[in-house]
């Protein structure tokens, strides 16, 4: 299936257990053009051997026609290396707020922490980019330009959640306003808030049900619109999150053909 203008790439957390070649044979059946992929202890290429273990995944995935958009690990200066050697463009990370700490002041030490990041970022050519996250993180897109505001997107730039900032309550289209100029990947997966307790119980109790694409708050026939409307050419990666993990396989299937039929070409005229 030949690439769109937005690479859709898989985020391939629940595939722990496969090799790179196997990995690599499962996403491009599915239909992805490239991968994000974890490193972090127990997955195929964990934080200790990144200096060989990016380079030859990236081989192993190119053999297989696909890239690797993204990795979701540690931002010392070893990783920033080997993901320049690999080409590997961004480093995916979150930013969660502790409790008893305020949102301004986890703003200011993220900042520090940033700041230090930048010349790193500089010299290997290699972003990190910032996603937001519901709950005790930078949650939405305005917290998101708030937070990141002040880099220069090369080297801090934005990973934008549609279902993490509908879960938050943001406007679609005013969330990319707020974040497009920093904006480099988008993640699809879905969700919705689904009440766990009794209908009169004395308190409502909620919690977030992951589901696929056409089914939760995020619209994703409005999200791929919008970035079509918006010539966005970065990537969009599919985080494979779902609440029945027992059928990943399948509903990351669907959710991508799902994808394929809103970024098709008659929907880009």
């Amino acid at each position: 299936m030949p690439p769109t203008a937005m690479p859709f790439t898989l985020f391939t957390k629940p595939w722990p257990g496969k090799s790179l070649g196997e990995l690599a044979g499962f996403v491009k059946n599915l239909g992805f053009d490239g991968v994000e992929l974890p490193v972090r202890p127990g997955f195929q290429v964990p934080p200790e051997a990144v200096t060989k273990g990016l380079p030859q995944a990236a081989r192993i995935f190119a053999d297989a026609g696909l890239t690797i958009g993204s990795i979701a690990g540690p931002t010392d200066e070893v990783t920033f290396a080997a993901c320049a050697e690999a080409r590997i463009p961004v480093i995916r990370i979150m930013a969660p707020i502790p409790p008893g700490v305020t949102y301004l002041a986890a703003i200011e030490d993220y900042q520090r922490q940033w700041d230090l990041l930048v010349p790193l970022a500089r010299k290997h050519g290699v972003a990190v980019g910032v996603q937001n996250h519901n709950g005790r993180y930078l949650a939405n897109a305005m917290q998101l330009r708030h937070a990141i505001g002040k880099y220069d997107p090369r080297h801090i730039c934005a990973i934008w959640d549609p279902a993490h900032n509908a879960l938050e309550g943001e406007q679609l289209d005013l969330a990319l306003d707020t974040i497009w100029s920093h904006l480099r990947i988008v993640n699809f997966k879905n969700a919705f808030w689904k009440l766990t307790s009794p209908p009169e119980a004395p308190e409502a109790q909620w919690d977030v049900f992951w589901t696929t694409g056409p089914r939760g708050r995020a619209n994703w026939r409005c999200t791929a619109g919008e970035l079509i409307q918006r010539h966005f050419s970065g990537d969009i990666c599919f985080s494979a999150e779902y609440t029945d993990h027992a059928r990943v396989d399948t509903l990351i299937a669907a959710d991508i053909r799902f994808a394929r039929s809103l970024f098709s070409p008659r929907n880009q005229e």
